[in-house]
């Protein structure tokens, strides 16, 4: 009775402890979206230079990265040689910078109900660019889940009181960048066996986005900035977006860390919805039944393709445990005709 109250706790404080990863991690990329939208929206903070929101983002990740692993070392650097940062980082860098300067652009444009309807392409994005290179290979069935997807978005784009071409432009850019940048990690770092967590991640990413930027601010952004003379950094304000930034990453590391990449999936569809009542209730942003049959249709599409993964992993890691179990038998079996050998040639002697 003892041991089974104690392993009901066991498994109760996982639980638990999975719900607050969730929560945490939900809460602080509620945050950051909600935050950047109201900096960036000419109708609130009215700042709209998100190259320049996005540069002291990754300044500040910078700084606490380098601070955290050559300052107090308190997290370990990775073996990283200079040709290799070259060839694999910095790529990855320049693919993170693009899509943080397009999808942080976005939000002056269109609603943040109608983005998280669009990001709902993410999945037809990584798996056609993983498909492209080789990465993921073609199922029929998989490219028709990714078909109702994209109509679901389509329809939702649709019936959209707001709708903003080159807002939809961008935010489409964004995530074309963004599954780009996932599959990149494929290649370039994980099929070389090297893992970034999200500390190692910034220290070596974020000042190469912060350099790559820095081309697109000197032309498009710094002129408009100098002739506005107004402006005033607020440091309550860019200080605390970017400490939510930064904290983010580190949700991140403990949601997929503590529980698994799939769960970060359903996570990130509940925030989604969240979103969409928030971006409604609070922000009084136009959310039509059209849009939300769209989302709806979107959103089952993408709930298939998580159920779908979810399954192949689950074979995968069915099969690896059979050959592990057939390997070790046929060791013992070795082992068996071995001893048996042995007897029969002492009885014989």
């Amino acid at each position: 009775m003892g041991k089974g109250g104690a392993l009901s706790e066991s498994v109760l404080k996982k639980i638990v402890l999975s719900y607050t990863y969730v929560g945490i991690w939900i809460f602080l990329s509620f945050t950051v979206i909600v935050y950047n939208k109201y900096i960036l929206d000419k109708k609130m903070y009215n700042w709209p230079f998100p190259i320049s929101l996005t540069m002291i983002h990754m300044g500040f990740c910078s700084s606490i990265a380098f601070c955290l692993v050559r300052v107090f070392r308190l997290v370990e650097p990775v073996s990283m040689s200079r040709d290799l940062y070259l060839s694999s980082v910095v790529p990855i860098g320049a693919l993170y910078s693009l899509s943080l300067w397009l999808s942080n652009s976005a939000y002056i444009y269109l609603s943040v109900s109608f983005i998280q309807m669009l990001k709902a392409l993410m999945p037809v994005a990584v798996y056609s660019i993983g498909v492209l290179f080789k990465k993921d290979s073609f199922k029929s069935d998989t490219m028709a889940n990714m078909l109702s997807i994209s109509v679901g978005v389509a329809i939702a784009a649709y019936g959209e009181a707001r709708f903003d071409s080159w807002g939809v432009f961008l935010q489409l850019g964004a995530v074309a960048f963004e599954a780009t940048r996932l599959v990149m990690i494929q290649i370039l770092l994980a099929s070389k066996g090297i893992t970034l967590n999200p500390i190692t991640s910034l220290y070596y990413v974020a000042p190469c986005c912060f350099v790559f930027l820095l081309v697109p601010w000197i032309f498009v952004e710094l002129p408009v900035l100098r002739e506005s003379s107004s402006f005033h950094f607020d440091f309550v304000i860019f200080g605390t977006n970017s400490l939510c930034a930064f904290a983010l990453n580190l949700a991140v590391f403990l949601l997929v860390g503590k529980t698994s990449a799939l769960t970060m999936n359903v996570a990130g569809v509940v925030k989604d919805w969240l979103l969409i009542a928030f971006s409604w209730s609070v922000i009084k942003d136009t959310v039509t039944p059209l849009n939300l049959f769209g989302y709806a249709l979107a959103f089952l599409g993408v709930a298939y393709y998580n159920h779908s993964k979810l399954q192949a992993l689950k074979a995968k890691e069915t099969q690896k445990k059979a050959a592990q179990a057939d390997e070790e038998a046929g060791r013992l079996l070795e082992e068996r005709e071995g001893d048996g050998m042995g007897k029969k040639s002492e009885s014989q002697d």
